[in-house]
């Protein structure tokens, strides 16, 4: 065990640990969650390359050491390359606005610090957690700016998952581009269409979230590194800001930039509030697709039954062979869980007051939850689902054949009223559409052939 204290007291901290005392703290306080901050991988990655950047900025401006600095980058760089992050262990939802995950921060870095120089940790005369790993910084300006790295990140990540999705639908789309079904509206027959028409308009719209996603993303690129606590740069170097901002840039490869103005970057989430905002309309429209595959494979033999879900596994523990559309469904409720949030973040969003919003720790756990399960929901439902889909062809087009929908094709030539009355006879005596136009003598057999060929009902073209 080694001794450490803060201005609250000592405390006893076991020796092979790296991080401290406002750490162990911080861990008893929250246990709300379960969720170690460690797991967000990306989200302790980006706390790295902040600390670096602060170090670097720190070195060049002479307020640091630069032996001192260069262990902290040295530490940084382990943090970034996946090392340590057991050490991150305080609750992902805490008090403080991220204080606690901002100490863990500093404490775990300043000790591997340590150990790089030679010095055993908790030696914190060479390197401090709060004097050297924190220096110009504070949890308002350090912590924002690493949920955005971290954001930037794992929408990348969605992004990449979603246009591969929408290349999937997009190649069923081509794949099913002569097979003939029935549209519908309402839950009623409509008119006729293709079934690759309809997967080729899924495709169509998960590339318009795409780039709704794309300029979401360029929303969080704007950073207050150097705002220090409140905005006003109080504790930072001349210059500070700027060149901290610009390290952080080169580093990350990421294209941060400064906020022009740091009292208002440090209050504001409205960024956030359009990430989810997003995320949301990406979660309803998903849902939304899911809702209807599940439609299109309902049956197989009392529903619509015109394409066929890849049979993943048994769907009843009483009904023998029935298979359910396990994974629609289970993202319809990813999509949910991702709906729910956005109502979180926009409370959290609205819950700051005067120069900090102190939610940012809630904001952090919804946006990264609805990222990555989004993520994996997505290609979760391109590999076992959109990928292996077949269509029943010929049960489709037997569908349109028999329908009363087909008679629309009829307007342009004999009217509404009359197209109405053979519609009206299809549907008292089940009879064919095509039958009953025959039977009315109002139009040649060359002219009914016309109007219900199967390219026309796929591609209709105006027949008077």
């Amino acid at each position: 065990m080694r001794v450490e204290h803060d201005f609250l007291g000592e405390r006893e901290i076991p020796d092979n640990v790296y991080y401290g005392v406002q750490t162990l703290r911080g861990v008893e306080n929250f246990h709300i969650t379960g969720i170690p901050i460690g797991l967000a991988t990306s989200f302790i990655a980006a706390l790295g390359y902040v600390k670096k950047a602060a170090a670097l900025a720190n070195r060049d401006l002479g307020v640091i050491d630069p032996m001192i600095a260069n262990a902290i980058c040295q530490a940084c760089d382990a943090i970034i390359a996946g090392h340590f992050h057991d050490q991150f262990v305080v609750d992902v939802i805490q008090g403080g606005a991220g204080t606690s995950t901002n100490m863990n921060a500093n404490e775990v870095i300043a000790n591997v610090a340590l150990e790089y120089l030679g010095k055993p940790k908790g030696m914190y005369d060479v390197v401090h957690p709060n004097d050297h790993v924190n220096l110009s910084q504070s949890t308002n300006d350090a912590y924002p700016t690493a949920f955005r790295l971290s954001l930037y990140a794992e929408i990348g990540k969605l992004i990449a998952a979603l246009a591969a999705l929408q290349q999937s639908f997009a190649r069923k789309g081509a794949e099913f581009k002569d097979v003939i079904k029935m549209g519908r509206t309402q839950l009623q027959d409509a008119v006729p269409m293709t079934l690759g028409q309809e997967f080729e308009s899924f495709a169509v719209n998960i590339g318009e979230d795409v780039r709704r996603l794309e300029e979401a993303r360029a929303l969080i690129t704007e950073v207050n590194l150097g705002a220090t606590a409140i905005g006003t740069s109080i504790n930072a170097p001349e210059g500070y800001p700027a060149l901290a901002v610009k390290y952080l840039a080169d580093i990350t490869g990421v294209p941060v930039m400064l906020s022009h103005n740091l009292i208002e970057a440090t209050w504001d989430t409205g960024a956030y509030v359009q990430v989810s905002g997003v995320l949301k309309r990406v979660a309803v429209k998903l849902s939304k697709i899911c809702n209807d595959l599940r439609l299109l494979s309902s049956g197989p033999r009392c529903g619509f039954n015109e394409i066929n879900l890849p049979p993943m596994q048994p769907g009843s523990s009483i009904m023998p062979g029935k298979v359910n559309p396990v994974i629609p469904e289970v993202v319809n409720q990813v999509c949910y869980l991702v709906i729910g949030n956005d109502v979180t973040v926009t409370f959290a969003a609205e819950a700051g007051q005067l120069q900090l919003n102190v939610m940012e720790p809630v904001l952090a756990y919804c946006l990264f939850q609805s990222i990555e399960t989004l993520t994996r929901a997505s290609t979760t439902l391109r590999e076992l689902c959109i990928d292996g889909i077949t269509a029943n062809a010929e049960h489709a087009r037997n569908m349109v054949m028999n329908s009363i929908g087909i008679v629309t094709a009829l307007n342009p030539i004999l009217g509404y009223e009359a197209t109405a009355a053979i519609a009206k006879e299809a549907f008292e005596t089940g009879g064919s559409v095509i039958d009953i136009a025959r039977a009315t003598g109002l139009l040649d057999d060359d002219k009914i052939n016309e109007i219900f060929s199967i390219e026309n009902l796929m591609h209709p073209k105006f027949i008077r």
